[in-house]
């Protein structure tokens, strides 16, 4: 008998969390046979595939040579042997009710392809930030508006939220192995243009923020932001490719790949310098997408901060950028005069863990 769901741990050098992200999954109470368990080792070199084998034969381990996230799901989507696939890094975790409901919403609906739903920050001094939706919960991207709407709702479809259908999972394809982080994005864009999207309204998984992080990253690290560069221009590339055969409109395509090319021109701005007007450019680019329905206030005091990246050269312009965000007088001037447009969809509540 097939499985009701295979659960996809994409790890690396996890040997920090990758039992507790096991556990969560172990605890949802789904009986045995009804669950297949795949943990896809990326070559760690820390202890991780000892500790996952702790586990068998409830968790399969399969080993592979480390290429990035996307080989990672690749090998994993192709040993998936149930008809929903639900997926988890192997630094973050599930609350015990997750597999239950998003399972349930599939199940129940057979347009719907993907699943996400709200989503807790972690944090290292133990802070939670709480992310829900308050409302359009459905949509499907393959329309102008269906595209917007994804644009603001994608935070809600990431790895660890993401379940997905097998068949979608089908059509969608091998992932470029070029997306070596962020390979995440690549499955929930399509599903979302191919079938519809729906994100439940419970926070369902901890996402965990930590120093090794592989696509956030809080401080500045030339590094690791060059890699994060290179693998956004990787997958709005790969995403142009992939969209151009399939039945999107125009408009939609560009709204679901303008804003991943913008956030690697920013990248690369700031790491390599360029035209000072690309910085205009690139950030009004990402403001509009981020801030459709913001006031005029906010719209002009916008146009007002961007007028120095006309004269200054755009790594200037970005330290600049970099050193006002951790002063704190102009972060409170901010905060009491023109605070950042708040998403009227999107609920936060911050609190501290006990």
């Amino acid at each position: 008998m097939k499985p009701a769901v295979t659960v996809l741990i994409d790890t690396y050098n996890h040997e920090r969390f990758i039992e507790r992200a096991i556990v969560s999954v172990l605890e949802q109470g789904f009986p045995s046979g009804e669950v297949e368990i795949l943990a896809v080792d990326d070559g760690s070199t820390d202890r991780t595939p000892e500790i996952i084998r702790k586990f068998g034969p409830q968790v399969r381990l399969i080993r592979k040579a480390n290429g990035g996230q996307a080989s990672a799901f690749n090998v994993g989507i192709l040993e998936a042997k149930s008809e929903i696939v639900a997926f988890l890094d192997g630094d973050d975790w599930w609350a015990p009710n997750k597999l239950t409901l998003v399972v349930e919403a599939l199940l129940k609906d057979p347009a719907i392809g993907i699943v996400g739903h709200g989503i807790v920050m972690t944090y290292s001094d133990r802070r939670e930030e709480s992310l829900t939706l308050r409302d359009g919960f459905r949509f499907r991207a393959n329309t102008f508006e269906g595209a917007k709407c994804f644009r603001m709702r994608r935070a809600f479809l990431g790895t660890s939220r993401m379940t997905v259908r097998s068949a979608v999972l089908a059509t969608i394809g091998l992932i470029p192995e070029s997306i070596a982080i962020e390979a995440d994005e690549y499955i929930f864009t399509l599903a979302a243009v191919l079938t519809d999207a729906l994100i439940l309204p419970e926070t369902l998984t901890y996402y965990r923020l930590h120093d090794a992080n592989a696509f956030q990253v809080a401080e500045y690290d030339p590094k690791r932001l060059h890699k994060k560069q290179v693998v956004l221009a990787a997958l709005a590339q790969g995403l142009k490719a992939r969209l151009a055969n399939i039945d999107v409109e125009p408009q939609a395509e560009r709204a679901l790949t303008d804003m991943v090319q913008a956030e690697a021109d920013q990248l690369s701005l700031q790491l390599n310098g360029g035209w000072s007007w690309n910085t205009v450019r690139t950030e009004w680019t990402i403001y509009r997408a981020l801030h459709d329905d913001a006031p005029i206030s906010h719209r002009v005091f916008k146009v007002l901060t961007l007028l120095p990246a006309f004269a200054l050269p755009p790594r200037t312009y970005y330290a600049v950028r970099r050193r006002l965000i951790y002063n704190n007088l102009y972060l409170r001037a901010r905060a009491r005069w023109l605070p950042i447009p708040k998403s009227s969809h999107i609920g936060k509540e911050v609190r501290t863990s006990s």
